[in-house]
């Protein structure tokens, strides 16, 4: 009689046991030859040194399982117990699925430029994503991140944004500086919120293994081994964007979104975003992808909005101009 305390560091604890202990005990039925005693982060198992070594290898199958789509559930358990990996609850076999977020959330590119983009990705290391709100530019960038991060092909997740406002002052906020600044960061943290399940976004956090961080945090350093995404690019002036792309370190892949009618600087003209698009045009190892308004995928409504402000943007400009030759 064998007996092995066997670690399943690398899970959640209530997410490997389960509400009620419905994980374990269903665990505990599909290997009724061993008895399994709980013990935290580990499971003490005695029987015959083949069945704990079986056991031991469908552990590991569940935590790999696991880092890779943040959740299980006894139907996950019986099919990775019972003979291999699940298809229904674990890897979609469309070859448009990015990952898999929370509760099997399938995260996939949903439109021609969104597939675009993710196609690119697997020969670029630097993506350039340009085009209207909504059109799924930072959602997709991020779900690519999350499955390059799942996938174990990066370190790290680096997400950040220039702190500009958008008619608000950032200085009348309460709070210190980083209260200041999630509101900024806010559609980040709810697209990461999608995809990594709350305790283990927090615990990546607190390790660094995701970081969130406005523009001005980016200076000086070297990001190795990194998955980097800035976000409201438009906003940021030619100097910010050259010192964000030139942080390029080895082993990492940079995604630069943003929408070049949503300038929130003081000067539309001091945005870098569209000179830098341009400059950068036809160079081997960068791709870029302008969306456009056909990728629009919030509500039905939002479309025919930006379709709406964009023709009004229009008229003002040629009023502006038709006022300044009157003068």
């Amino acid at each position: 009689m064998a007996e092995k305390n066997i670690s399943i560091d690398g899970i959640g604890l209530l997410d490997f046991y389960g509400v009620a202990n419905s994980n374990f005990n269903r665990i505990c039925d599909l290997f009724p030859k061993l008895r399994l005693v709980a013990r935290g982060n580990s499971i003490k198992a005695i029987g015959s040194d083949d069945e704990i070594a079986r056991l031991e290898e469908r552990l590991g199958s569940l935590i790999l399982y696991y880092n890779k789509y943040g959740h299980i559930s006894v139907s996950v358990v019986n099919q990775i117990f019972q003979g291999g990996l699940p298809h229904t609850e674990g890897e979609p076999q469309d070859a448009d699925v990015i990952v898999v977020g929370n509760n099997g959330l399938i995260v996939k590119a949903r439109t021609q430029n969104q597939q675009k983009l993710v196609e690119l990705y697997k020969t670029n290391d630097l993506l350039m994503a340009v085009g209207p709100a909504g059109s799924g530019k930072t959602y997709t960038a991020i779900a690519l991140a999350v499955g390059a991060l799942k996938n174990r092909e990066v370190k790290r997740i680096i997400l950040t944004r220039p702190a500009v406002e958008a008619g608000e002052r950032l200085g009348f906020l309460p709070g210190d500086l980083k209260e200041k600044l999630d509101p900024y960061l806010q559609p980040l943290y709810d697209a990461l919120n999608d995809m990594i399940p709350a305790a283990k976004l927090q615990k990546f956090i607190e390790e660094g293994v995701v970081q969130i961080a406005p523009l001005a945090y980016m200076r000086g350093r070297t990001l190795d081994n990194a998955f980097v995404i800035l976000d409201e690019a438009q906003n940021t002036t030619l100097p910010q964007i050259k010192m964000f792309l030139t942080r390029m370190g080895r082993n990492a892949k940079f995604i630069v979104t943003g929408d070049l009618t949503q300038i929130d600087l003081p000067k539309k003209s001091d945005s870098g975003l569209a000179r830098t698009v341009e400059m950068l045009r036809g160079i081997d190892g960068i791709g870029i992808v302008e969306f456009d308004n056909k990728d629009i995928i919030r509500h039905a409504l939002v479309s025919r909005i930006v379709k709406a402000f964009d023709g009004k943007g229009d008229e003002d400009a040629t009023s502006k101009d038709d006022n300044k030759e009157q003068q």
